[in-house]
Parts: structure tokens; C-alpha cells; sequence
């Protein structure tokens, strides 16, 4: 069929789509084009391979191919761009995630970013983690009685924010929180405002308007995380499958979880051993603007019927598993699934964002300015939705809120 020769062409017999452009004309063409695009229009497969495609950027983006461009698209390896002859370079709007070419190893804990809250609070109170070292903590348990203890730090836990200003004088910062029922207040010299960047407004009303407009632009990518405990993993062994792309499915990818051994932790190693099986989905409404499409997502997500979930899991990796030895009602020990409506960072996106490309001033820089003695961090204000970035920002914001104090101090 014309489909499956266009997608052997694409990988199998690399062509130069764009000839007579320079690597930086080539490059400037693709950031304005989306990847469905350019497999048609540019490429001349025939539209029957777009759905085979379609999700294969939402684990980065939380968006179809109708809406990731086309260079970015090759930055993250998408077929149709071997025999274009691209420097492995940036080039305009690339998102930071999409970069060609040879990638920086990452690091997994078996808990996921657990670990690294986990190994934050122990050096923050230590007596509440025990242990000492990355390898120890992920099998410690934390004395949660002792994160609230009169000390240098403390944690409160159940305990939601709605409301930072600053007392009449500006010498401190009010936070108003809800704890079981009541609301309670806090003050302190300074706060550090570390929640998703769409409600900083609502916390902080006092800001200005263009503040606030900035801050409101990140609109958030919803998530679906499902995370299915196996009693055993033969049925992927036999078809040697441990990650697969599901076009078309509730979730777009399955796969089993990475093999990570830290201290005395050690993954699964027979396949007659139980597993932990990663499953995603992030709900979009293709044809829309990207923060239209997460928008649309969002609503889609609150009305999903999660009986897909179990139906699902009848068939890993693909179809034929149940012809492998899968039974689901058999193999699955437990199921977890996890709703983000409001999920990943926004990432700037060459198509639907103009100043990605031309340079101009971004949301992010001017949503994420200090507000007084109030300082604002999390993802959102670095417009990328990764774990670096909130260490980043974080360190940004903490520095700002030092700085402060010397000033404060330089004038006392």
C-alpha cells in the first residue's frame, strides 16, 4: 500500500527534500513548516502515513506532528532527514530538548524525581531521612512526623496556598494556606513562589497587568501516566519487545520500566519476574493552535473513561501479545493511573510562537521577574519541562531573594 512504501522510503532511502538551500535555509524552511506538512507537501508521501506519525512527539511536546515543526521533529529523530546533509547544529526556534545527534546520558531513579525530593529533604532535615548517600535513599523510609519539627527548616504538609502579598509596610510577605479546613497565615522576610506560573496571578493579584498576562501564557501540557505492575514479562520477552509507539491507542506509548540498579535496589532481570510497565497519553485536539490543542486536552481528559486502561492492557507491546502468554485478568498485580490536567511546562513552539524565531522578548522572562520581596521559580518560568529546569530556576530565584537581603542590608 502507498503508506507503508512511503514510510520504507522515508527511512530506507535517504533523499534531500529541499535542494539548492544552505544548511541555514534549509533549516529556517523546516522551523516554519509542521512535520505533517512536510511529509506531504515537501517529502510527497501519501497522507496515509500521518497517523502512523501523529503521536510520535507527544512524550516531548504533548502534541501531534499537525503542530511540532518539522526541524524540530528532526531534532528528535524523526525520519526524512538523513540525506538533507543538516550541520548538527541548533537551528531557529529549536526547542532545548531537540537537538540532533548524539544525546547527554540522563539519570533514572526507580522512584523517578521521588529521589531527588527525597534527597533534598535529607539535607534539608536530616533526621527525617536516614542515610546518607544517593544509593541508600531510595530504599529509606522518611519519618514524615519529623518534617514539621521546630528546627532551621521545617515542611508543612497538606497545606495549600491562596494568597502571597506584602504586609502594608513591604517589609515582609503574608502567605495565607489552607490546612485541614482552616486558613491559616505565615510571614517571612521574603517567599519564593514555586507553583505552576498559571496561578501565580490568582496568588498574587497585586501584580501588574503585564505580569500577570505573562505568567498566564504557559499554558500547561496534560498528562496521563499509567503504571501497571506485571507478575511477569514473558509475553514481551517473546515478541522481544520492551518499548513500543501504539498509534492510534488511548496510550501512544508502552514500555517496560528502565533497568536501574542503585544500591541495593535491583530491577527485574528473568522474565518470569514481576515488572513495572510505563504506559502515556497526552490528550490534544489536533488542528487547533498548540496551547489551544492543550487546552482542548484538558477538557477531553476530566470526561475519559478509564475503563480504556484494563482494555488496554489485554494487548502490551501489540496485538499479538495475547498470543504469547498474556492474560490480563492473570498477569496484572496492580494498576496506577495518574491524571495531570495540569501537567508538563509549556515549550515554545516556532510555529505558533513568532518571537521563538525572531528573537524577541519571551513570556517566560518577563512572567519570572521578582515581585517585590517575592521571587517566582518552578518550570514554567524557564519554559521547559524538565527537571534541570526547575533546579535552574530554583537556584535563579533563591539567588534573587539573596541578593535582596544584601541590598537591605548595604542600605541598614
Amino acid at each position: 500500500m502507498p503508506a507503508r512504501r512511503d514510510v520504507g522510503r522515508l527511512i530506507k532511502a535517504p533523499a534531500d527534500y529541499l535542494p539548492g538551500l544552505d544548511d541555514g535555509q534549509k533549516k529556517a524552511r523546516l522551523a516554519r513548516m509542521s512535520y505533517a506538512d512536510f511529509l506531504v507537501k515537501v517529502a510527497g508521501c501519501d497522507a496515509g502515513v500521518l497517523p502512523f506519525f501523529q503521536a510520535r512527539p507527544h512524550s516531548l511536546y504533548g502534541l501531534g506532528i499537525d503542530a511540532v515543526s518539522a526541524l524540530d521533529a528532526w531534532g528528535i529523530g524523526l525520519p526524512g532527514f538523513a540525506g538533507m546533509r543538516l550541520e548538527p547544529t541548533a537551528g531557529p526556534g529549536m526547542g532545548l530538548d531537540a537537538r540532533p545527534g548524539r544525546r547527554s546520558p540522563f539519570l533514572h531513579f526507580p522512584d523517578g524525581n521521588a529521589t531527588i525530593a527525597r534527597l533534598l529533604v535529607r539535607r534539608l532535615i536530616p533526621h527525617a531521612v536516614p542515610g546518607r548517600t544517593a544509593d541508600d535513599v531510595v530504599l529509606s523510609r522518611v519519618d514524615y512526623g519529623r518534617l514539621d519539627e521546630r528546627g532551621p527548616v521545617r515542611l508543612r504538609l497538606n497545606s495549600t496556598a491562596v494568597r502571597a502579598r506584602h504586609t502594608s509596610q513591604s517589609t515582609e510577605v503574608e502567605v495565607d494556606y489552607v490546612r485541614s479546613g482552616r486558613l491559616e497565615q505565615v510571614r517571612a522576610r521574603s517567599c519564593v513562589l514555586a507553583c505552576w506560573s498559571g496561578v501565580i496571578p490568582y496568588l498574587c493579584p497585586e501584580l501588574s497587568r503585564a505580569q500577570r498576562e505573562a505568567l498566564a501564557y504557559a499554558t500547561k501540557v496534560p498528562v496521563v501516566q499509567t503504571t501497571v505492575v506485571l507478575r511477569r514479562w514473558t509475553s514481551f520477552h517473546a515478541l522481544r519487545v520492551s518499548q513500543a509507539h501504539c498509534p492510534g491507542s488511548f496510550h501512544t506509548s508502552v514500555g517496560l520500566d528502565l533497568p536501574v540498579r542503585v544500591g541495593r535496589y535491583q530491577p527485574s532481570r528473568r522474565p518470569e519476574e514481576p515488572i513495572i510497565v510505563q504506559m502515556a497519553r497526552t490528550p490534544c485536539r489536533p488542528g487547533l493552535p498548540a496551547r489551544e490543542q492543550h487546552r482542548a486536552g484538558r477538557v477531553e481528559l476530566r470526561h475519559d473513561d478509564l475503563r480504556h486502561v484494563r482494555a488496554e492492557r489485554a494487548r502490551p507491546a501489540h496485538a499479538h501479545a495475547r498470543g504469547r502468554g498474556f492474560d490480563a485478568a492473570r498477569d496484572i498485580r496492580a494498576l496506577t493511573v495518574n491524571r495531570w490536567p495540569h501537567g508538563y511546562a509549556y515549550q515554545y513552539n516556532s510555529l505558533w510562537d513568532p518571537f521563538w524565531i525572531s528573537g524577541g522578548p519571551l513570556p517566560c522572562v518577563a512572567a519570572r521577574q521578582p515581585f517585590g520581596r517575592i521571587a517566582i521559580a518552578n518550570a514554567d518560568a524557564a519554559a521547559y519541562a524538565y527537571t534541570d529546569a526547575a533546579i535552574d530556576q530554583a537556584y535563579r530565584a533563591v539567588g534573587e531573594v539573596l541578593a535582596s537581603r544584601v541590598i537591605e542590608s548595604d542600605d541598614d
